[in-house]
C-alpha cells in the first residue's frame, strides 16, 4: 500500500492541533501544503477554557462570556479583584471545535484523518497508524510522554476538578464578577478551593478544584460541591445541567526535549500547559504563532517555544506546593494581596523583567521558598 505524502503531519485534534491547523491554513504562505489532522474520533470534550487577555483577542467570536471583575476568598479574607486592562474569557469547547472543525473541513489543503498514531520515525519521517501509515517532512505531535509519570527529579502535581454548570429558579449570582478562588471550604490538608464562573443571575459553573501530588475519587468532588452550594452559597433548589470533569499535570518535565530536526512536541505533550497554574489556552496560541513565525523564517519549528527562566520560576513553586501542600492557601493568599491582578497576569504570562519578577518572589518570600530553590538547583 502507498504510503500517503503530506508537507506537515499534525498528530493530535485537540487544543493546540486545530490551533496550529487554523493558523497554518489562513496563512498564505502555507498555500498549497497538504496538512494532514490525525486524531481516533476528533471527539469534542464537555469543558470550557477560560483565560485573561487585554482589549480584544481573535477568539472573541467564541467567546460566551467575559468578567472585569474577580473575587480572591479565604476564611478571613473577600478581595475584590480589579482586573482592567485585562478581562477574564470563557469560551465552551463545543463552539471551539464545531466552528474550527467547519472551517478546517473546508479547507483545501487541511484534510482530517481519523486514526490512531501509535509511532513517529524521526529518521524516515513515517508514522505508523492503526489503519495506515502517513510520511511527513514534519510531524507536530501531541502525544504525550508517560515518562512524566516516573519518579525523579521532576515535579509533579496534578489540577484535578469537577464542575457543575447549575441552573437555580430564583437569581442567585452576580454575573459581573467570578470567584478565581475560594478557600471557606477546606478538603484535609491539601491545596483545594472552588472556583465559580457566573455566567447569568440564575446560571454558574461551579468547579471544586485540586493542586495536589494525589488524585481522588469521584465521589469527593460531589461532596464538596454539595457543601459549596449548600454551606456557603445556601442552596437548596438547583438543577445540575451539565458535568464537566479534568486532570491537568502540572510540572516540569521537560518535555521539549522530545522535539527533533523533524518532529516538534506541542500542546501538553510539548510542555504548553503553564506548570504553576494549568493554564494553556492563551499559551498555545501564543506557541503556535511562535511555531509558523519560525516556518516562515526558516528556523526549526520548536524554537524559543519554552522560557527556560519561567520554567524555573515554576519548577520552584511546583517543589513548595508538592511539599508543603497544606500551604497553598496561604501562598496563594500572598500572591493575591501583595500583587495586583495586572502584576500577576503578566508575570503568568512571562511579559515581566527580572525586577519585576523579583517584585513577585519577595511577596512569596518563605523558608519553604528557599528550600525549594536549592532543591531544584543544586
Amino acid at each position: 500500500m502507498q504510503v500517503p505524502k503530506y508537507f506537515y503531519v499534525i498528530v493530535g485534534g485537540g487544543l493546540a492541533g486545530l490551533q496550529l491547523a487554523r493558523q497554518l491554513s489562513r496563512d498564505i504562505f502555507f498555500k498549497g501544503k497538504q496538512i494532514a489532522v490525525i486524531d481516533p474520533d476528533f471527539e469534542t470534550p464537555t469543558k470550557t477554557w477560560c483565560f485573561w487577555e487585554k482589549g480584544k483577542g481573535q477568539w472573541d467570536d467564541l467567546v460566551s462570556k467575559t468578567w472585569k471583575n474577580g473575587r480572591f476568598i479565604t476564611s478571613e479574607l473577600n478581595k475584590k479583584l480589579e482586573l482592567e486592562p485585562y478581562q477574564y474569557k470563557m469560551i465552551k469547547a463545543k463552539d471551539f471545535y464545531r466552528e474550527i472543525l467547519q472551517e478546517l473541513e473546508a479547507s483545501n489543503d487541511i484534510k482530517l484523518i481519523r486514526d490512531e498514531i501509535s509511532e513517529i520515525d524521526p529518521v524516515t519521517r513515517e508514522a505508523s497508524g492503526k489503519l495506515n501509515n502517513y510520511s511527513a517532512t514534519h510531524f507536530f505531535d501531541s502525544r504525550v510522554d508517560p515518562e512524566y509519570l516516573e519518579e525523579g527529579k521532576h515535579t509533579l502535581i496534578y489540577q484535578h476538578f469537577k464542575g457543575w454548570e447549575i441552573e437555580t429558579p430564583e437569581p442567585v449570582f452576580s454575573p459581573e464578577e467570578f470567584t478565581m478562588m475560594d478557600y471557606r471550604l477546606k478538603y484535609k490538608d491539601t491545596t483545594a478551593f472552588t472556583y465559580v464562573l457566573p455566567v447569568s443571575k440564575t446560571k454558574a459553573l461551579i468547579e471544586f478544584t485540586f493542586f495536589t501530588p494525589f488524585l481522588t475519587e469521584d465521589a469527593v468532588y460531589d461532596k464538596m460541591l454539595k457543601r459549596y452550594l449548600g454551606e456557603i452559597l445556601k442552596l437548596k433548589d438547583y438543577n445540575i445541567k451539565t458535568t464537566e470533569t479534568g486532570i491537568i499535570p502540572m510540572t516540569d518535565f521537560p518535555f521539549e526535549e522530545g522535539n527533533t530536526s523533524n518532529i516538534t512536541k506541542i500542546g501538553t505533550g510539548g510542555g504548553w500547559v503553564k506548570a504553576s497554574t494549568g493554564y494553556s489556552f492563551i499559551n498555545t496560541q501564543k506557541r503556535v504563532s511562535k511555531i509558523v513565525e519560525n516556518l516562515k523564517s526558516g528556523k526549526p519549528p520548536g524554537e524559543s517555544l519554552i522560557n527556560k527562566k519561567f520554567k524555573r520560576y515554576d519548577g520552584i513553586f511546583l517543589d513548595v506546593l508538592a511539599n508543603n501542600n497544606e500551604k497553598g492557601e496561604e501562598i496563594f493568599t500572598k500572591f493575591y494581596t501583595k500583587n495586583t491582578p495586572e502584576e500577576i497576569f503578566s508575570y503568568l504570562d512571562e511579559e515581566t523583567t527580572f525586577s519585576e519578577d523579583l517584585k513577585i518572589m519577595m511577596s512569596l518570600y518563605s523558608f519553604d521558598f528557599i528550600k525549594s530553590f536549592f532543591r531544584k538547583n543544586f
